[in-house]
């Protein structure tokens, strides 16, 4: 039996466009299902056809996976919450570059990238869904 840890994000209804934004920047494997492509007998509730059961980007780094939030009954924050993805990178420019991306895609800039106290390179970045990225690198 293998294990694995992923990252799972249930965005409320944009699950697809995050996903499809975040293969354009970092690239990797996607794949999204969508509720209309498998069986939903026995589902307590009919989502939309189009609406993502399961979606996962596969990085070298790491799974990120998730699905469209079924339950309209709450209001789910995703900018202002207490997490982010930590994505860590070799260079400070492959971070930058990133980032970037990130915000060219409609992100805004949470902390500037720049030299951290305990002497690596360290800033945050939310994107256009609200997810917030943060970036880290060692000393270069």
């Amino acid at each position: 039996m293998s294990h694995s840890l992923a990252t799972y994000i249930a965005l409320p209804g944009t699950t697809a466009e995050a996903m499809e934004h975040w293969h354009e920047v970092f690239g990797g494997e996607l794949e999204i299902m969508r509720y209309g492509d498998v069986q939903l007998e026995g589902m307590p509730f009919e989502p939309a056809p189009e609406a993502v059961a399961h979606a996962t980007l596969t990085l070298p780094a790491g799974v990120i996976a998730g699905g469209d939030a079924m339950d309209d009954g709450h209001d789910y924050v995703v900018r202002g919450s207490a997490y982010s993805l930590l994505y860590t990178t070799d260079t400070p420019d492959e971070a930058r570059e990133l980032i970037g991306k990130l915000l060219d895609g409609g992100g805004s800039t949470g902390m500037p990238f720049e030299k951290a106290p305990w002497g690596g390179w360290y800033g945050q970045v939310f994107d256009r869904f609200g997810v917030m990225w943060a970036f880290s690198c060692v000393d270069a």
